[in-house]
């Protein structure tokens, strides 16, 4: 009973977050202002609604699953880092950025 409304609580937290990267990535004005929606709200979104389906087929099934897990631990850790690429790579290709864009006189010439 209670995981039941557990679960619908994550999901509608991890559809809203993913909601919201998404729209962050459509209008926001330049590539370094867009990456903060995928990298940041939307991994927030999908740790949601992955624990949610944890806290489902725990309860479905005995025992922890650990699948969704492993999930969550991985992409937790590889969305910060591949959105840390792909900076790297716009300031290596010297993209350009709005004026709006804030830090960066923080980036460092190669």
């Amino acid at each position: 009973m209670y995981s039941e409304w557990v679960v619908s609580i994550l999901l509608l937290i991890g559809g809203a977050f993913i909601l919201i990267g998404s729209i962050g990535l459509i209008k926001m004005p330049d590539f370094f202002m867009r990456l903060h929606g995928p990298t940041k709200a939307t991994t927030l979104g999908m740790a949601g609604v992955l624990i949610a389906a944890m806290v489902f087929f725990s309860n479905a099934q005995d025992g922890i699953s650990v699948k969704e897990l492993l999930i969550t631990i991985f992409l937790l850790i590889t969305a910060p880092i591949s959105g840390y690429m792909l900076i790297k790579s716009a300031i290596h290709h010297k993209l350009k950025a709005k004026d709006g864009t804030k830090g960066l006189d923080n980036v460092e010439d190669d």
